[in-house]
């Protein structure tokens, strides 16, 4: 067991310095199930294509718990953890709601590397994005191709600069679903370039700064060359959330906004009236 235990410690460890999404599923709540054969912090790891290591005792509930993990790596909004609820028949439910008595719990945690911000541009809003989003834990990436705005000295809070064309820097940086690529180079003709290198790709996000009228026509000439349709609509463009920002910095607030609420799974509401303002009342004479 504790061979086993050490092995699940050694995997996370690896996803979490860069290697590949796992899971981990921990049994938090016995319920009436305790001669299904699980144990009170049983754990089992579960990998995108369903393999495990570990187990939580087997049988109809196991099978629905990695079930039930595998389908968190595709959620969106990204769910870092989850409680289910699973009966002895199998059957399993996210919802407190939707939980019977007597069913187990189980908490599926996610383990993944901080998500990579790609930044396609460094002038001033590429500048804004790379500090702003460094400081929300993305590891940072710039690419231009003009080395006077893409070296270390700009950049320092940045893993990689790279003074290069976009095609060759995108096609040689693994993408994955916790990519987050931005598009904000000094010309649209850059900026279809890059897309053409990133979409269909599997990133989380994948942005394009510029008007509509603008950004339209460079989905259109990829649609045209015949990438995917699906795949065009979700680049976000334009891209950003609706907070009237006219400067670099307010630009780049705006873009990381829509960013964390695509992962996280926000309104982009205003909190007094999603959550409700406060009641006061009037003073008593």
């Amino acid at each position: 067991m504790n061979d086993v235990r050490s092995q699940i410690v050694e995997i996370i460890e690896e996803a979490l310095s860069g290697g590949e999404t796992v899971a981990v599923a921990t049994v938090i709540d016995l319920g009436e199930q305790q001669d299904q054969g699980m144990t009170l912090g049983g754990k089992m790891l579960v990998r995108k294509d369903g393999s495990t290591v570990g187990s939580i005792g087997g049988g109809a509930i196991e099978e629905s718990v990695r079930e039930a993990a595998v389908g968190a790596f595709d959620e969106r909004p990204r769910l870092e953890a989850q409680t289910v609820h699973v009966a002895a028949e199998g059957d399993a439910v996210s919802r407190r709601s939707q939980a019977r008595p007597g069913d187990a719990r189980v908490l599926i945690e996610l383990h993944e590397a901080p998500g990579e911000l790609i930044v396609v541009g460094g002038g001033h809003v590429g500048l804004a994005l790379a500090e702003m989003g460094h400081m929300l834990g993305f590891r940072i990436t710039v690419i231009d191709d003009r080395q006077e705005f893409a070296n270390e000295e700009r950049f320092p809070m940045a893993e990689r600069v790279i003074a290069e064309e976009p095609a060759p820097a995108l096609d040689a940086i693994e993408i994955s679903d916790t990519t987050y690529a931005v598009l904000v180079s000094r010309g649209h003709q850059l900026d279809e370039e890059g897309l053409r290198h990133l979409v269909g790709r599997g990133a989380a996000y994948v942005g394009m700064i510029g008007s509509r009228r603008r950004t339209g026509t460079v989905l259109q000439h990829l649609a045209d060359d015949g990438f995917d349709v699906a795949d065009l609509e979700a680049v976000y463009t334009p891209i950003g959330l609706d907070i009237g920002a006219e400067t670099p910095e307010e630009i780049a607030m705006s873009i990381l906004s829509e960013m964390v609420l695509e992962r996280r799974g926000g309104t982009g509401g205003q909190m007094r009236e999603v959550k409700g303002r406060a009641r006061l009342t009037a003073p008593t004479a």
